[in-house]
């Protein structure tokens, strides 16, 4: 585009303008070497801009309505038609002065002028050169200032890095014209064949989305490069712009055209299911009244489902709330309202069934037979929240299920094991997506009667988290005068738990929250004894190995004799899994060389265990001698059940200083201590010399170091080896002891007494010395575990050294 056109166009009237005229704002290298020569006038008239900037090269039409603006066009267009251009800084002010508006413009010139009906006049203009305003001159009837050229820096030709530049700028440009509906693809032709690169640069900034601040900062950058740099920066972002608001546009499209396909599937899917007789909408509501009518719910109940179903009858069931809202009634039709089953109160064959499946626990049979009994005397009676409390394999959670069974009740279980989500156990609103009833809600669903027995096992292990608390949430459902209207977030109403009879389970109370603690009541299931151990593997567990591995008892017989050797050789705790897993490998070595055609004995010897098990791994103590003075014979319960310990002191020539060793805990070494404190000041009544107190040290070591102890019950030991030490004399054979002292000299009661009992016999102990107060607990044993054994009960310290300690001296008896 020559300036001689630009001349020719000029030359046309207002009157001859064709609207069928082409106007190309195209500027060729010529015509900008042209403009380049041309030397700008010192004063010009300056056209103030409301809301947008003119750059040099660039054809843009302008609508002036102010009158001083329409009189300078007038003037300048009867003139040499070239006037100055500038932004205004604040478009709202309607009479610009030299303050508001901006330094730097861009000369232009004018190529048409036309007057429009409304009396404004559009003036389309030409860029030419940048210039600063140097001084404004007059401002009536217009602006008119002096003003310098803005020289510009531009790159050499052969600059790789513009050229770079200026190729990102037109590439981004035709992807921009491409992905917007906006613009026309006709633009892209005019990006294409622009020669120039700093028109390039002006006609892309001009009409860029860009504010006139942003568009007067490009304008003013003197370096042709830094602006090509700047330029292609908002082209970026707008690009960016663009990509997002496209593929916002094309999602909320595909979302309708999903929606309408769904709807037109929809409705085919309906007419093709009332063609081949399938269930239509308003069928599976008549459908849900039917089942509604046979429900024993109450008027409360009643009134909520009819409310809910008449919502979903007026919803559109294609909505997804339809279908939460049909997993909803379909909860309250599947739940069974008020229907009970009816329980067994033949006491005899209860105590029957706990008896065939579970050898002793006879404090929980008593009292299931118990809660039987009083229910059979009073119907209405709210069901007991038991806590079965013990270490892991003494059949806690197998109990639940005889006690279902012996109550002719459902039986239900949860693991609450890590449950750290309170939703797990009041359950979800059901307006989330995904919403589901609590685990105690869906228990009775499954079961289909609302007086289940309910295990709800390893209720210790409860967590919390961000979630909420489970253990808080249980209280509600464990607490008798609360539980008969259970609120589930799911259902939104009240459900009566009252009936039900809750079985917890639990390994340590210490986890458990005093609250839920308190509301149930604790049954302490304690570890087997040997002689337990024997008969449930006799009874149970080699029966079920045998079935379980496709045998019959006549392919493998074990002795009691064999069974407490592997009981006492190869497991070492309370409950009996681990024998369970011992004699699953004897029943596997029948197994397999019955397979193999291979000759075994039927009947297991000792032999053949240490063959197929290897040799004993956990011998027990053995009580050894009394020849040694200041060993005694412990008894000390353990979560594996009971055991013996040997206390050990010597003395040794220092300044009476007390050691301790053997990985004793605080109560431990607290009652060594005791125990020396009252032997110093009860010197005299045992035949003991004061001195020896300063003239030696006193060690007392209890054997198995790698063994963490503790507790009170080892005080009395610990007194008599040291009376034992300082008299070197003999302690009675065969004799052990437990039980707490105090400073004065009594003898305290202590626990694990049944244990404590069973292990001494097992270590071929005599007799055994211990509290008074522990005569209760000795006579709660069976007969049978007591046989062979002599108990002396004491109440102070005098009695258990008048008892233990003999009058005979060790062998190599000290002088001291």
């Amino acid at each position: 585009m020559k300036k001689s056109n630009f001349i020719s166009l000029d030359s046309l009237s207002f009157q001859e303008f064709d609207e069928n005229s082409e106007l190309i704002p195209l500027m060729t290298p010529e015509d900008e070497e042209e403009i380049n020569k041309e030397v700008l006038p010192e004063i010009l008239p300056i056209l103030p801009l409301r809301n947008t900037v003119l750059f040099p090269g660039v054809v843009i039409p302008i609508t002036a309505g102010r009158d001083k603006s329409i009189k300078l066009i007038n003037d300048a267009n009867k003139g040499n038609k070239v006037i100055g251009v500038v932004a205004q800084k604040d478009e709202s002010i309607e009479d610009p002065t030299a303050k508001d508006i901006h330094a730097t413009g861009t000369v232009a010139r004018i190529l048409r002028v036309l007057k429009m009906p409304d009396g404004n006049v559009t003036v389309i203009i030409q860029g030419k050169k940048r210039f600063k305003v140097a001084e404004i001159i007059t401002e009536e009837p217009y602006m008119n200032a002096t003003i310098r050229e803005i020289p510009e820096a531009r790159p050499a030709i052969s600059n790789k890095e513009f050229i770079a530049i200026i190729d990102s700028i037109k590439d981004l440009a035709l992807q921009i014209i491409k992905d917007s509906p906006n613009i026309p693809s006709e633009a892209s032709f005019a990006i294409k064949n622009i020669e120039s690169t700093s028109f390039l640069v002006n006609f892309v900034s001009s009409n860029m989305n860009l504010s006139v601040a942003e568009k007067q900062s490009l304008l003013e950058i003197n370096d042709l490069k830094k602006r090509a740099l700047e330029t292609l920066k908002y082209m970026n972002m707008e690009f960016q712009k663009l990509e997002l608001k496209n593929d916002i546009q094309s999602k909320v499209q595909m979302d309708m055209s999903q929606q309408q396909r769904e709807y037109f599937l929809h409705q085919q899917m309906k007419t093709i299911q009332e063609e081949l007789g399938g269930v239509s909408h308003d069928e599976e509501i008549d459908e849900m009244r039917i089942r509604a009518k046979s429900k024993l719910w109450d008027e409360k109940v009643a009134s909520h489902f009819e409310k809910e179903l008449a919502k979903m009858q007026r919803m559109n069931p294609q909505v997804a709330e339809y279908s939460i809202q049909r997993n909803y009634l379909d909860l309250f039709l599947d739940l069974p309202w008020n229907e009970f089953s009816k329980d067994k109160f033949d006491l005899k064959r209860a105590r029957k069934i706990l008896d065939r499946d579970h050898f002793g626990l006879e404090d929980v049979k008593r009292r299931i037979i118990e809660h039987l009994a009083v229910l059979k005397l009073r119907n209405d009676m709210k069901s007991p929240i038991l806590c079965l409390y013990g270490p892991p394999g003494v059949g806690k959670t197998s109990l639940g299920k005889s006690i279902a069974e012996a109550l002719g009740r459902e039986y239900v279980r949860i693991s609450l094991g890590g449950l750290r989500d309170e939703a797990e156990i009041r359950g979800h609103r059901k307006t989330y997506i995904g919403a589901m009833p609590g685990r105690i809600v869906q228990s009775l669903k499954k079961a289909g009667k609302s007086n289940p027995v309910f295990v709800l096992d390893e209720i210790d292990k409860l967590s919390n988290s961000n979630q909420g608390d489970p253990s808080s949430a249980m209280l509600e459902v464990l607490d008798p005068e609360q539980n008969n209207e259970f609120y589930d977030n799911f259902l939104e109403m009240g459900y009566d738990l009252s009936k039900v009879m809750f079985i917890a389970t639990c390994n340590s109370l210490s986890t458990i929250q005093p609250a839920l603690l308190d509301r149930m009541e604790i049954i302490n299931v304690t570890g087997y004894t040997i002689e337990e151990k024997v008969e449930i593997g006799k009874r149970h567990l080699l029966p079920k190995q045998l079935k379980e591995h496709g045998l019959t008892d006549d392919h493998l017989k074990i002795a009691k004799p064999q069974l407490e050797k592997i009981v006492e050789g190869y497991t070492r705790e309370s409950g009996v899994r681990s024998l369970e897993k011992q004699i699953a490998k004897m029943v596997r070595y029948a197994a397999k060389n019955i397979a193999m055609e291979e000759s075994y004995n039927v009947k297991i010897s000792n032999e053949d265990i240490i063959e197929v098990l290897g040799g004993p791994k956990l011998e027990r103590d053995k009580y050894e001698n009394n020849n040694v003075a200041g060993v005694v014979t412990g008894l000390a319960w353990t979560r594996v059940g009971g055991d013996i310990l040997f206390i050990e002191s010597i003395l040794s020539k220092g300044k009476g200083n007390l050691t301790i060793t053997g990985n004793l805990g605080t109560v431990m070494k607290e009652s060594a201590t005791i125990a020396m404190e009252y032997i110093k000041s009860n010197a005299e009544e045992f035949g003991i010399n004061p001195t020896v107190f300063d003239s030696y040290n006193v060690h007392i070591h209890v054997p198995e170091g790698a063994t963490p102890k503790d507790g009170p019950s080892a005080g009395v030991t610990m007194l008599t080896s040291l009376v034992s030490l300082f008299t070197q004399r003999k302690v009675k054979k065969s004799l052990a002891m437990t039980g707490e002292i105090t400073l004065r000299g009594k003898v305290l009661p202590v626990g694990g007494i049944k244990e404590k009992i069973l292990a001494a016999k097992r270590a071929r102990i005599k007799e055994i010395l211990l509290c008074e107060e522990n005569r209760r607990d000795i006579e709660e044993i069976k007969p049978e575990y007591l046989k062979g054994l002599t108990f002396h009960y004491v109440t102070d310290m005098s009695d258990v050294i008048r008892l233990a300690i003999t009058n005979q001296k060790v062998q190599n008896a000290k002088t001291l």
